[in-house]
């Protein structure tokens, strides 16, 4: 049975829609396709009528429109520049700070969660360890608030 929600947010629809951001965000990293062609792309893939669309392009969109920014703000969580990342948690954590800083009605942990499970689904064999830990990292800076209501 599919969990309900009463704010209508399938959460499954969400993490099929963070996985596919994923994977276009890692295309434009090593392509840079412009947004509205990598996300025509990506839109007609068969498994995105059972994602949330919207909320992948936002991430999509988010996320190449403010990269820069993002990588500047996780810069000191970071052990090494940005670039030196691997590809697959660079992407992860970019995503997640997209949404860790601009989408504050998603609890951080999840986030967290679900860009630490899609670096182990996608990334390399530790990969998602180190996204854990300049995730926590992050969230205790950006979301505090939330971090101290929860204790």
């Amino acid at each position: 049975m599919k969990p309900t929600r009463t704010d209508g947010i399938d959460p499954a629809a969400r993490s099929r829609s963070r996985r596919r951001a994923l994977q276009a965000v890692y295309a434009w990293q090593i392509s840079h396709t412009p947004v509205d062609q990598l996300i025509a792309q990506f839109a007609h893939e068969q498994d995105m009528d059972v994602a949330d669309l919207p909320y992948f392009e936002e991430l999509v969109r988010g996320v190449v429109k403010g990269h820069a920014e993002l990588d500047a703000a996780l810069a000191d969580c970071l052990d090494r520049p940005m670039e030196q990342v691997d590809g697959i948690e660079r992407a992860v954590l970019r995503i997640a700070a997209f949404e860790l800083r601009d989408r504050l009605d998603v609890p951080y942990r999840v986030i967290l969660n679900e860009a630490i499970e899609t670096a182990k689904r996608f990334g390399s064999d530790h990969g998602h360890t180190y996204v854990n830990g300049v995730l926590d990292q992050a969230a205790g800076i950006w979301r505090q608030p939330e971090l101290a209501a929860r204790r």
